[in-house]
């Protein structure tokens, strides 16, 4: 726990109290134990606390359930990841000991259910182990038909009392989470509670209380990059959703399926993929911006209408929360292996627009400017967020929502006349008339996947194909030109210079913080418009000595991954280099810093 001995205070017949600025804890267990639930009341009693906090999570793919951790970074300062290793690790198994005894720092602690966990007496002097039989002790103060669904509160009761947190706040939380249900499960889970945090943890020497934080200007919001996603595409005007179910999407679809009637909004859960996507294109042809969504396995069937849309330049927007592959692959482990599909994943030339958000709160404002591209360029725009972002709890400053919620209805002034594919439109951009515009010439356009010409009408002139594509294409390359270039995080010159996409931002910010204390040149940028990537990129590489990709993806057959080569190919430059990985996990800090070494070493070699 960070500066743990900054300040201490002593009470009277109780155990010292030493203010940290931060800490790592990790509960190790199984799905079925409801760990997800002690770390989210405890990430949203930081962010009610004006406190910083990120999390990370697994869970079993299987519906049998099986081992699953979740970790929360907790601190009064900047928190960039959920942390390399831990400060506290809570196992409720043996097996949960053995596997994850390894992510606690030297001198850390070890909280235990001595009823069904040995410690190791090798490690005994290496870490602080606190025994607590929760499971009997739950059993004891709720009954033993509960003691499954009750563990977890008595847990959470643990921890609060070892970090002195608020326990009136968490109190509240708990009932919160059960508002609408029976009263008696309120009243179980809070009697779990107050048992776990009046026990006597007679063998720690100290608890540990968190610095004050920076007093904030706004209020906090506390949520998942999920939720996020779905909220900033309410704030985005978007009425109309469709969708099938598949992790890690399902919880927007069911955000939506729950919030978008409250808007006079509908979403419809489909029969399948294909008939997801063109619902969701019949209702931007209807001049609604629509959004459907999936993961990779999905994504594939959607294809050939997304290139339809692109054909019929309709506004779409596509969310792929992406996930290990292929095919059913990992479907509860962070990748980032659908880059080249959201980029190329059509029959032809199918130009489309691809954002990836870097943090739960750029989820939101991501989901607003992907509704703005959409409708500006007419075209599909592909969301490209991850399983990690999706599932982790980041708290941010709430935002203006009455300057950022928008109506986009669609305009049905009449016209004089309407080309919807005008070749003479400035950069290739035109907007479709939403149907029901009475067009005054009499002259209606027509959609069509078909190569057509500037009213809609299909068209096999060699010519006409060739200057629609050209259309589709120009202004992309339009969009490119007015996008601002990524942030430099450090000196914008040094000797290497990380690039990252969606959910290592934070790991590679943080590296890099780590990386210059210790007197390395180390900078890094985070790309968040991944095609058409904006111009002067290759300003900021010449500054640097040194270019690497670092992706949750495999180097491929050619040595780089996604991200590294579609870079490759746009700048023709060797020194973007990649540094991959397919665990399934997020970057650590540490393993970044190692692998940068390792790479820079291979090169002088």
């Amino acid at each position: 726990m960070s500066d743990s001995s900054a300040t201490e205070e002593v009470v009277s017949d109780s155990p010292k109290v030493s203010k940290v600025t931060e800490a790592v804890i990790r509960i190790a267990g199984n799905s079925q134990d409801g760990i997800q639930s002690i770390g989210g009341f405890l990430a949203q009693l930081a962010g009610r606390s004006e406190q910083e906090v990120m999390t990370f999570m697994t869970i079993p793919a299987t519906i049998s359930g099986g081992p699953s951790i979740f970790q929360v970074r907790i601190g009064s300062g900047e928190v960039l990841t959920s942390g390399d290793d831990a400060d506290v690790l809570m196992p409720f198994y043996q097996h949960s000991y053995e596997n994850h005894i390894g992510f606690l720092k030297e001198g850390g602690i070890v909280l235990y259910d001595s009823s069904h966990v040995e410690p190791d007496p090798e490690l005994l002097k290496k870490y602080r182990h606190i025994g607590c039989p929760i499971s009997e002790l739950t059993v004891e103060a709720i009954g033993g038909t509960a003691k499954d669904k009750g563990k977890n509160i008595f847990a959470l009761g643990l921890v609060a009392r070892m970090f002195d947190l608020d326990a009136a706040k968490l109190e509240g939380l708990v009932a919160e989470r059960f508002k609408g249900k029976a009263s008696s499960i309120t009243t179980t889970a809070l009697t779990a509670f107050h048992a776990g945090y009046g026990y006597p943890l007679t063998t720690l020497e100290e608890i540990y209380a968190f610095e004050e934080p920076k007093a904030r200007d706004t209020e906090q919001v506390v949520c998942n990059g999920n939720d996020a996603l779905g909220y900033g595409i309410l704030a985005a005007g978007v009425r109309f959703g469709a969708g099938y179910p598949i992790t890690p999407w399902s919880d927007i679809m069911e955000l939506l399926r729950r919030e978008l009637p409250k808007y006079d909004g509908i979403f419809v859960q489909c029969e399948d993929e294909i008939a997801a996507v063109s619902m969701a294109i019949g209702a931007g042809w209807g001049g609604r911006v629509a959004v459907t969504g999936s993961s990779g396995p999905g994504i594939s069937l959607k294809g050939e209408a997304i290139g339809w849309a692109v054909m019929a330049e309709i506004p779409l927007i596509v969310i792929d929360v992406q996930r290990g592959g292929p095919s059913t692959g990992m479907p509860t482990n962070v990748e980032q292996s659908d880059l080249n599909i959201a980029v190329f994943g059509g029959h032809g030339d199918s130009p489309r627009v691809v954002i990836a958000p870097s943090s739960v709160e750029d989820c939101f404002y991501t989901a607003i400017e992907a509704v703005n591209l959409a409708r500006e360029y007419s075209t599909p725009v592909i969301i490209l967020s991850d399983q990690a972002i999706a599932t982790r709890i980041e708290a941010f400053a709430m935002p203006k929502l009455q300057e950022l919620c928008q109506d986009i209805s669609p305009d049905l002034t009449p016209r004089e006349d309407h080309k919807p594919y005008d070749l003479s439109a400035p950069d290739g951009i035109t907007h479709h008339a939403p149907p029901g515009t009475y067009i005054k010439s009499g002259k209606y356009p027509i959609a069509t996947g078909l190569e057509h010409d500037e009213m809609g009408h299909p068209s096999g002139s060699p010519k006409m194909h060739q200057d629609m594509s050209a259309k589709r294409r120009s202004k992309l390359q339009a969009l490119s030109r007015k996008l601002p270039l990524p942030e430099v995080f450090g000196p914008e010159e040094g000797n290497v210079l990380l690039i990252g996409w969606g959910s290592t931002q934070g790991s590679l910010r943080e590296a890099t913080e780590q990386a210059r204390k210790a007197g390395d040149s180390i900078s890094c940028i985070t790309m968040r418009h991944i095609h058409p990537m904006p111009e002067g990129l290759e300003n900021i590489f010449d500054g640097f000595n040194h270019v690497f990709v670092v992706e949750n993806n495999d180097e491929g057959l050619y040595g780089y991954g996604q991200l590294c080569g579609l870079m490759r190919a746009k700048f023709a430059n060797p020194k973007i280099v990649g540094i991959n990985k397919t665990d399934g996990l997020t970057w650590r800090v540490k393993d970044v810093l190692a692998r940068v070494q390792t790479k820079l070493e291979e090169l002088k070699g």
